[in-house]
């Protein structure tokens, strides 16, 4: 339900551009800054995410980001100038990126012996949320106006804590069956455990930086590509849903084959391609096979399973994944935010967006680079528990 409920306020508004501008002036910057809040917001709960997850409880962390989902997605749909509905769409992404860093070590609390499989389930269920977003937002703004459509999905957020707060009531009664048995060794203090200092650290960064810089250009300007190129926005969204579809298969599978491969660069570069070669029709192809390329690019999400199961494949306790999970998500999403809004800039009339999708390409780059720095068996405990050099750290062991 939490992972339902995280990806709808990112998809909801992108095909309602057109509608929301008529009521709210949305110029190209405010269009751009709009693109750029994920990332940012991301970004931002990234860098907090150590003090927080040494301080505050996982449970209600997650509890503090269904709220700001709830809320932001709420206020946005209420917003009456464009800085309100900015300023609220910045609340429901930094709750998001709350939900992003704390899922990872919540499965491995939780779930340490179906990483891979919950892993999975996770990330197809994203898939499923901004999928449904995408393809129902220009429907409900037709028959209940662009405010209904942005903000029905805000219940989504709510209902989903709903679960969390009986796992925390259960935890207050001292209920034995609500807690969960660790046979992981002891987790090593949280300062003990430094991600900067690490190639782990800075590949698993430079991997998010590179997919999501990707993943959410498309989700906020794939629907202006193909409406400058001549299609109606109604099927300009269904192409943004289509999208979104085609990560579900790829979200199913790649965590599950990952968790088995001790150096799953190949995976990582069939991703590479996937998004190159859809960029390239969508870019050259004409118009009409546009639903081809968006298959193929559409392929290329499976990166974001890649990375969110790398981090418990490449972290061994729950304080290890939770600062590689802040750590590689904070610096990721720092540097990916700058793609949204670079691909709006970079467009000019009549350029057929070539130079907007180049710099998708340079990303792609950085991504293979990150993922060619974490290929190595090794894990970020390892390394930083007993204070070695890293290329003299203990071997992981897959089981």
């Amino acid at each position: 339900m939490v992972a339902f409920s995280a990806r709808q306020a990112v998809s909801a508004a992108s095909p309602l551009l057109d509608s929301i501008g008529k009521d709210l002036p949305l110029d190209a910057v405010s269009t751009g800054t709009l693109g750029m809040l994920p990332t940012a917001g991301f970004a931002l709960v990234g860098f907090l995410a150590l003090p927080l997850v040494r301080r505050i409880q996982l449970e209600h962390l997650l509890l503090v980001a269904l709220l700001l989902t709830t809320l932001g997605q709420v206020g946005r749909a209420l917003g009456w100038t464009t800085l309100v509905f900015l300023a609220f769409t910045w609340i429901a992404m930094l709750g998001i990126g709350m939900v992003n860093i704390v899922v990872p070590p919540l499965l491995m609390k939780y779930f340490p012996k179906r990483i891979g499989l919950l892993s999975a389930l996770h990330v197809t269920l994203l898939g499923v949320s901004t999928a449904i977003a995408a393809q129902c937002a220009t429907p409900f703004a037709n028959l209940y106006g662009w405010r209904l459509s942005v903000g029905i999905w805000a219940g989504f957020s709510a209902v989903a804590a709903l679960p969390w707060l009986m796992v925390l009531a259960g935890k207050w009664k001292g209920e034995r069956s609500a807690k969960p048995i660790s046979r992981d060794p002891p987790a090593p203090p949280d300062r003990a455990i430094k991600p900067w200092r690490s190639s782990v650290g800075w590949g698993m960064a430079l991997i998010f930086a590179g997919c999501s810089s990707n993943t959410f250009a498309a989700l906020m300007w794939l629907p202006a590509v193909f409406v400058d190129r001549g299609m109606s926005g109604e099927t300009a969204g269904s192409m943004l849903a289509l999208y979104s579809i085609i990560g579900l298969p790829v979200g199913l599978i790649a965590p599950l084959v990952v968790a088995r491969m001790p150096r799953p660069m190949p995976i990582a570069v069939l991703f590479v391609v996937a998004f190159a070669i859809g960029y390239a029709g969508i870019v050259f192809a004409p118009p009409a096979s546009g639903v081809v390329w968006v298959v193929v690019a559409g392929l290329g999400q499976g990166a974001y399973s890649f990375a969110f199961t790398m981090i418990n494949k490449r972290s061994r306790t729950e304080a290890g994944s939770g600062a590689l999970s802040g750590f590689a998500q904070g610096v990721g999403y720092a540097l990916a935010g700058i793609g949204p809004l670079l691909f709006g800039l970079l467009h000019q009339p009549g350029d057929n967006w070539l130079p907007s999708f180049s710099m998708l390409g340079a990303w792609l780059l950085v991504l293979t680079a990150g993922a060619i720095m974490i290929n190595k068996p090794r894990c970020l405990d390892d390394v930083r528990q007993t204070g070695t050099p890293e290329h003299q750290a203990p071997r992981l062991r897959i089981k």
